[in-house]
C-alpha cells in the first residue's frame, strides 16, 4: 500500500472542504498525483511552472476584457498553476443532476410560452414569471425544435463544508467561459506533461464538436448540411475572445448583425459569392438587442426580422430569445419543485437555501439577518450588486434594506456558505482560496454535460468573489478516477 501523502506546509481554512487534502492535510485519493508532485518539488518548482504557464498564455493570446468607466482593458487570462481535482464517481452523480435540471428547465420555459400549466397548477406564482423582465411576450406561441429553449447552460456549483455540490445559480441566456475551460486544459498539458502521463484525466476537448452536433440538430433543413453562424456583438465585447474561438473550433462563420439580413422570413448571410441561407444562429447578443423590430428599437446589434424568421421555423436561435425567464434568481428558488412537476423525480443536486424577498415573512427574516446573509439582485450577473452581509458595514446593509423594501421582487437572499477551497499559488506560497465551478450542459436532440468545467477562484485571501472581472482567477478542473 502506498504511503499517504501529507502536505505539511499547507493548511486549509477551518470548516471548509478542501479539494486537495482532508482535515489532516492528507491528500484525497483522486488527487494523489498532484499532491505527490507538490510534496516532492515544493513551491519553487510551482513558481517556475507558473511562470511557464503565464508565458504560454501570453504567447497564445488568451485574454479577457475588463470594463471601467474610462476604458476597456484587455488582460491576460488568470490561470493558477495548481489544478482542481474531482473524483470521477463524484462527477458522474453531479453530471446526471445537471442534465436533469436543464431538461426540467426547458420543459418549464416551453410551458410558460405556450400552455402555462405550471401556473395554472399553482407550482409557481404567475406574477413571479409573467412580470419578470426576462419574460418576453413576443415569444409566446413559439415552439422551437425539440421543445428546447436553453440549448447551452452554464450552471454555477459550489461545495459546502461537507463536500456536497449545490447549485448556486443557472445561466441560461448567453453563458460564457467555456473557451477558457478548453484553453486552460491546453496550457496545463504543456506545463505538466508528466502529470497527464501519470493520471487518467477526463477530456474536455470534445466540447466544440458536441456543440456543433447540438446546433446542427436544431436546423430546419435536416436534409442538408446546416449553415451555422456565431453572432457576436463585436470586438469590444468582453467575451469576444470566446466568440471567435468557438467559431474557429467549430469551423463556423463569426458574424455581426451587418453580415446577416432577413428576406421573405429567411435569414441570409452576405458572402463574396452572394447570399447564403443561414439555418442556425448561435447568438452571443442579449435577447432584447437581437431584433429591433420586436424588442429594443434603438438596438444597433440586432437583425431586423430575425424573430419573424424564427417564428416561421426557418431558422433556429440558440439560446432561444426568452430563455432568460428561467435565469431569474427568484425563479431559481422554485427549480426543485419544477423538477418534481415536469419529471416526477427528486432533484439529484440541491439548491442553496434561498429566501424570496417578495414573500413578506421571508423578507422580514432577511431584513432582520442582513449581517448573516448574502443578498443578490434577481437579474444581475458577474458578481455585481451583491451584498455579503458578514463583510458589509452598517451603511451598506442599510442601503440594501431600503432597496429590498422598495423593490422586494428584485432580491433573494442566501446563507453565507463556507465555499470549498483549493491550494493556490499566492506570492510564491500555497494558500487556500475559495472557488466555484461552472460546467456547461448542452441540450438539443440529446443532453450532454462537460467533464468538469471552469473552476473560478477568488485570489484575494478570504474573498468569496470569484469573477475574473473583479479580481478572480481560474483553475483547470481534472476529473480523475478515485474515491471522493
Amino acid at each position: 500500500m502506498n504511503e499517504p501523502i501529507v502536505l505539511n506546509a499547507y493548511r486549509p481554512y477551518p470548516g471548509c472542504y478542501d479539494e486537495l487534502v482532508d482535515d489532516g492535510c492528507q491528500a484525497r485519493s483522486q488527487a494523489t498525483a498532484v499532491a505527490r508532485f507538490i510534496a516532492h518539488n515544493g513551491a519553487d518548482e510551482l513558481v517556475r511552472r507558473q511562470a511557464q504557464l503565464d508565458s504560454t498564455i501570453a504567447a497564445m493570446g488568451i485574454s479577457f476584457t475588463v470594463y471601467s468607466d474610462s476604458q476597456n482593458i484587455d488582460r491576460a487570462w488568470p490561470l493558477d498553476v495548481v489544478p482542481r481535482v474531482i473524483s470521477a464517481a463524484d462527477w458522474e452523480k453531479t453530471s446526471n443532476g445537471l442534465k436533469q435540471r436543464l431538461q426540467a428547465l426547458n420543459m418549464f420555459i416551453n410551458d410558460l410560452y405556450n400552455d402555462q400549466k405550471v401556473i395554472k397548477d399553482k407550482i409557481i406564482p404567475g406574477e413571479l414569471v409573467l412580470k419578470s423582465k426576462n419574460f418576453l411576450a413576443p415569444c409566446q406561441g413559439i415552439k422551437p425544435a425539440h421543445g428546447v429553449w436553453a440549448h447551452i447552460c452554464g450552471t454555477d456549483l459550489v461545495r459546502d463544508e461537507i463536500g456536497r455540490f449545490l447549485v448556486l445559480e443557472d445561466n441560461l441566456r448567453v453563458p460564457s467561459g467555456v473557451s477558457y475551460m478548453l484553453e486552460n486544459r491546453t496550457v496545463m498539458k504543456r506545463v505538466f506533461p508528466e502529470l497527464f502521463a501519470e493520471s487518467t484525466i477526463g477530456p474536455v476537448d470534445n466540447y466544440p464538436s458536441r456543440l456543433w452536433e447540438m446546433l446542427a440538430s436544431l436546423s430546419p433543413r435536416q436534409d442538408l448540411t446546416p449553415v451555422v453562424v456565431v453572432l457576436t456583438p463585436g470586438i469590444y465585447n468582453s467575451a469576444y475572445f470566446e466568440h471567435s474561438f468557438l467559431a474557429q473550433q467549430m469551423g463556423c462563420q463569426l458574424v455581426e448583425n451587418v453580415d446577416l439580413y432577413v428576406d421573405n422570413d429567411i435569414v441570409y448571410m452576405r458572402t463574396l459569392q452572394g447570399p447564403q441561407r443561414v439555418d442556425v444562429i448561435y447568438r452571443r447578443v442579449d435577447d432584447v438587442f437581437i431584433d429591433p423590430e420586436v424588442f429594443r428599437k434603438d438596438s444597433t446589434l440586432g437583425i431586423p426580422g430575425v424573430i419573424r424568421a424564427w417564428r416561421a421555423g426557418n431558422v433556429a436561435i440558440a439560446n432561444a430569445p426568452g430563455s432568460g425567464v428561467a435565469d431569474d434568481k427568484a425563479v431559481y428558488a422554485f427549480v426543485p419543485d419544477i423538477i418534481r412537476y415536469y419529471l416526477s423525480e427528486e432533484p439529484l443536486i440541491e439548491n442553496v437555501p434561498t429566501y424570496l424577498c417578495m414573500d413578506e415573512k421571508q423578507r422580514e427574516y432577511v431584513l432582520a439577518n442582513l449581517d448573516k446573509l448574502v443578498v443578490k439582485p434577481a437579474n444581475e450577473s458577474g458578481g455585481y450588486g451583491i451584498l455579503i452581509g458578514p463583510r458589509a458595514n452598517d451603511e451598506e446593509r442599510a442601503q440594501f434594506a431600503t432597496a429590498i423594501r422598495e423593490n422586494p421582487r428584485n432580491f433573494i437572499a442566501q446563507p453565507t456558505l463556507n465555499l470549498s477551497t483549493a491550494p493556490t499559488l499566492c506570492d510564491e506560497i500555497l494558500e487556500p482560496r475559495h472557488l466555484d465551478l461552472r460546467p456547461f450542459i448542452l441540450q438539443g436532440e440529446s443532453v450532454y454535460c462537460t467533464t468538469g468545467g471552469l473552476s473560478r477562484v477568488a485570489l484575494r485571501r478570504g474573498s468569496l468573489v470569484v469573477n475574473s472581472s473583479q479580481g478572480g482567477g481560474s483553475k483547470d478542473t481534472w476529473i480523475v478516477a478515485g474515491e471522493g
